[in-house]
């Protein structure tokens, strides 16, 4: 859908406050032409008419993207991500049903984020029930809502608040905190250079006020993904395996120039085997959704 490149990216050399900065320029849409664009890619696969809907929601991605800050992972790319979901929404857009995109969107935007996030983030060190998942995606929200918002360990009554908010143990609760402090920002820090336009990261936070079932269904269907994803994984050889697990399934991916090592191979070869590894992947996934009637490609 649309040319990619034609939309501003966040990039660690430009600075995420330029890149704010560039987004705000793009005007929001009224109700009225924003039905009639999304008819317009809907019956005729305009690719302009697409691509103002995008650009007129970067900002909403943007702000979502900034509410996952602190899993240690660039900012820059969890926007990426954000803006992937916010395609993928429009692309999917159905202006009949009688809601606007932005509602749509922000459950596209949150599934392709939090997809992100799982991809870089072990399972070992993830964990695997759902419960955990719950934890590890709202342990920021449920710490600001205590006012606990200092770095280091919990204060014991926060703990046991929290775990009996959100369903898992204490031990849990410090677990997760402690792996995940150490990468949050202040709510004070400031996004790119001072001066004039300058933001803090409290400007972004998300809404409190979102709606939370879609939060849900996003992680539903992202558990689902990840039942699909061990089935997929069947498909490749043991080399193809462990190249792709140690690439893109790890907290901390192994480089090219260490698995060549490993293999006794040369770093193109083991790029090769990586690609192809990965459309297996993709492919074997998508037919095991299809199977499924999963909404959306694996």
């Amino acid at each position: 859908m649309g040319n990619y490149a034609n939309l501003p990216a966040p990039t660690p050399e430009g600075g995420l406050n330029r890149y704010m900065q560039e987004i705000r320029k793009f005007p929001l849409l009224e109700p009225e032409e924003e039905y009639m664009l999304a008819k317009r890619w809907v019956e005729e696969q305009d690719s302009k008419s697409a691509h103002r809907m995008v650009t007129s929601h970067l900002r909403l991605a943007a702000k979502i993207a900034m509410g996952y800050r602190g899993y240690g992972l660039p900012q820059a790319e969890v926007i990426s991500e954000a803006n992937v979901g916010l395609m993928q929404a429009v692309k999917r857009f159905d202006p009949e049903k009688g809601f606007r995109l932005a509602t749509y969107a922000m459950w596209w935007i949150r599934a392709s984020i939090q997809e992100y996030i799982l991809r870089s983030w072990s399972l070992v060190k993830l964990g695997t029930t759902s419960a955990q998942k719950k934890l590890f995606f709202n342990l920021r929200k449920a710490k600001a809502r205590i006012g606990a918002l200092e770095d280091g360990d919990l204060r014991p009554e926060n703990v046991k608040r929290i775990a009996t908010d959100l369903g898992v143990t204490e031990t849990e609760v410090i677990s997760m905190n402690r792996r995940l402090s150490g990468g949050d920002a202040s709510l004070n820090a400031q996004v790119g250079s001072e001066g004039e336009g300058s933001m803090q990261w409290q400007d972004w936070l998300e809404d409190e006020d979102a709606n939370q079932a879609a939060d849900y269904e996003a992680r539903d269907e992202l558990t689902a993904r990840r039942e699909l994803l061990a089935k997929a994984m069947d498909v490749l050889n043991e080399r193809e395996k462990d190249i792709l697990t140690q690439r893109r399934l790890m907290e901390s991916a192994v480089t090219l120039e260490d698995l060549s090592g490993q293999y006794d191979v040369s770093r193109e070869r083991i790029r090769q085997i990586e690609v192809r590894a990965f459309e297996k992947l993709q492919k074997r996934m998508r037919e095991l959704a299809a199977s499924k009637g999963m909404m959306g490609s694996a």
